[in-house]
């Protein structure tokens, strides 16, 4: 059923305000397919190369994999936020940092958002343009390079701008078409056979320092990462739909694609361990296959890429509303797309060393995502269940209360900023290192674990102590 304000393939005309009633019409599957092509790229196999890194044997390294992929439970939870109060994610925030307060995370955010959006566009450019080389063998690179960017860039805007009743047909869509595409490039890969006696002879590694590394660093690609939108696509979620089915969609949406990738990737790179250190893994792999499966495995590459970037764009829009940013929801997609545009075109034709350093900065971000995360779940399960009202948020408040605007829920924010600084003494990257940021530390992402268990400690702890007022 098409919904006025928010049609297939009509600009949606809802912002940051409450869905209204009648526009809460979506089911859980419908998410089941966002997560779902969100998670078919060919990156996912590179997570299994990432495993095998940390040196565990083939249970272990399937294990990792299980419970890597299962962390998307927090996506689920996250979701259910978005189905109760029909709003952003970052504006449901405001009810739990402040206003003021919830400003800090929100910067982070859209700064994580346009910057991994910018690395997809970057690798789903070189994809395009290698899939347009073998079509066009004799064009000049230079210009094959410059129509991919702007193809690729087109796509993502125009389906950012559409909004969120277009995004759930696409994604469905891509699901099926790059899913199936995917598949089929995977299972020839695994032709040559499986190297059960490479696979079995791995050694047993280290749990603490091989297998738990591996696990957070899986979640800090994944699960967390897009934690941080998880509201933004279950507002239009019908009232009656229960919390529990939600999870469940959310969560199976996100981890089969994950798992079944990993699953692969852990096989192809026990074969050819070289695979996961390439500077270009989605060609290395592509090298694997004949020629004439060279341009189908390119268009899922590609098609897994825009199915990624393109909730990106959509959610980082609505970061910069939350912000405080006075415009239009399509209004914030030219800004973003603006940024993404001119990041992407800097690293690829000015400066291609610039994106190592960049996405090691991305990746510091993770620890301030994964602190708001924890805060905000521990706030969701011991605030909004117990008290229905504060559940409530009205799209007039901003204008009714001024004082709105310097609101900081002191509580909230220091356990952030508890978690984020705790988390950066143990978390390594090419500009910062911190001083206890050795030995296992400094080649994983347990800093972003200790950090979420940080930050969520510390708030519950501080909402028992003041239950009285919850922390107010």
């Amino acid at each position: 059923m098409q919904i006025q304000g928010n049609e297939r393939w009509k600009i949606e005309q809802y912002g940051i305000d409450p869905i209204p009633y009648h526009a809460r019409q979506d089911r859980p599957m419908d998410l089941f397919w966002v997560w779902f092509a969100a998670n078919i790229g060919i990156l996912g196999i590179l997570y299994g190369g990432v495993i095998i890194g940390y040196h565990l044997s083939f249970l272990q390294s399937l294990l990792a994999a299980f419970i890597g992929a299962a962390s998307f439970l927090i996506v689920g939870i996250l979701s259910v936020a978005g189905k109760q109060r029909h709003a952003p994610m970052f504006i449901l925030s405001q009810s739990v940092f402040g206003a003021r307060g919830n400003l800090f995370p929100a910067t982070v955010g859209w700064v994580n958002l346009l910057g991994w959006e910018a690395v997809t566009v970057v690798t789903g450019t070189l994809s395009l343009a290698a899939l347009l080389q073998d079509i066009f063998v004799r064009a000049n690179p230079t210009y094959l390079d410059l129509f991919a960017v702007t193809l690729f860039s087109a796509c993502v805007i125009v389906l950012g701008l559409l909004g969120q009743a277009t995004l759930l047909l696409v994604q469905k869509v891509a699901t099926f078409v790059f899913g199936s595409l995917i598949l089929i490039v995977m299972l020839f890969l695994l032709q040559h056979g499986i190297p059960w006696k490479s696979l079995l002879e791995m050694p047993t590694g280290n749990w603490l320092q091989g297998f738990l590394p591996a696990v957070a660093t899986i979640a800090a690609g994944t699960s967390i990462s897009w934690g941080l939108v998880a509201a933004d696509y279950s507002r239009y979620q019908a009232s009656h739909v229960r919390s529990r089915t939600l999870v469940l969609a959310v969560t199976l949406g996100g981890s089969i694609p994950l798992f079944i990738l990993m699953t692969i990737g852990i096989i192809l790179c026990a074969r050819d361990p070289q695979l996961v250190m390439s500077s270009n893994p989605i060609a290395a792999i592509g090298s694997l296959l004949p020629q004439w499966m060279v341009i189908p495995y390119l268009l899922a590459a590609v098609g897994g890429l825009i199915a990624e970037a393109d909730l990106s764009l959509y959610s980082s829009g609505l970061t910069l509303l939350a912000i405080g940013v006075p415009f239009k929801r399509y209004k914030t997609i030219w800004i973003d797309a603006a940024v993404m545009l001119g990041v992407t075109i800097y690293i690829l034709f000015f400066k291609q060393n610039f994106l190592g350093p960049f996405t090691s900065f991305l990746t510091f971000t993770g620890i301030s995502l994964a602190a708001w995360e924890a805060v905000f779940i521990t706030d969701q399960w011991l605030v909004r269940r117990e008290d229905p009202d504060v559940l409530r948020i009205d799209g007039t408040l901003k204008k009714q209360n001024p004082s709105f605007f310097r609101t900081l829920h002191r509580y909230a924010f220091i356990s952030w900023l508890a978690g984020l600084i705790i988390g950066s003494l143990f978390t390594t990257s090419t500009f910062f290192q911190g001083p206890f940021a050795n030995g296992v530390f400094a080649t994983s992402s347990l800093g972003i674990l200790i950090t979420a268990l940080v930050s969520g400690s510390f708030y519950f702890l501080l909402l028992v102590i003041q239950r009285g007022n919850w922390g107010r």
